[in-house]
């Protein structure tokens, strides 16, 4: 059974979007890209909250005729044949070759889900769903990647978790910009 591993890019001080709900700041740099790409290629299946979700169902179906980017356009094929998780107590389905969890039992859920994929489950972006996995113990690795940019506020990566204590398994920094920081619990 492959890992729950928790990818999220966040400001300096802590925020995953602006005040405003603005999430205009993160750089994919070719180091960074290459890093993710790397990362969403060996995932089993996405993970999404249902606002990241929306947003996610929503864009990379057509992002190629939406960006040039090279990250983008080297994202959008894994993203639409890599099955998906929706962890969420309102929705009752998705597309995209995705299912729905949330509505009961979680833990026993995305055990489940586990059990059906192989490779990791990559919970990507958000705070709710990351929120609900962490409170359970589901984690096993947290991934930060931290932007040079001070947001003043928003939402925060991992807001009301109780504490955690976890262990360092890699820093890195990407493009002279942005710094992986790798967590696996202690």
């Amino acid at each position: 059974m492959g890992k729950i591993i928790y990818w999220v890019h966040q400001s300096i001080d802590g925020f995953i979007e602006g005040p405003n709900g603005e999430f205009d700041w993160p750089v994919m740099g070719e180091e960074l890209s290459a890093y993710s790409i790397g990362l969403t290629e060996r995932a089993g299946a996405f993970a999404y909250g249902r606002r990241v979700w929306e947003m996610m169902s929503w864009y990379w179906p057509r992002a190629e005729s939406m960006s040039d980017h090279p990250h983008n356009l080297a994202f959008a094929p894994i993203w639409r044949r890599t099955p998906k998780v929706v962890v969420s107590r309102t929705l009752t389905g998705a597309d995209w070759d995705a299912r729905v969890v949330g509505g009961g039992d979680l833990a026993k859920e995305v055990a489940e889900v586990r059990e059906q994929i192989d490779g990791d489950l990559l919970l990507t972006g958000g705070t709710g769903a990351a929120a609900a996995l962490s409170a359970l113990g589901l984690i096993d690795e947290y991934q930060m990647v931290v932007h040079p940019v001070l947001l003043g506020g928003g939402k925060r990566v991992l807001p009301d978790t109780d504490r955690l204590d976890l262990r360092l398994a890699e820093s890195r920094a990407f493009d002279g910009r942005s710094v992986l920081l790798r967590y696996v619990r202690a």
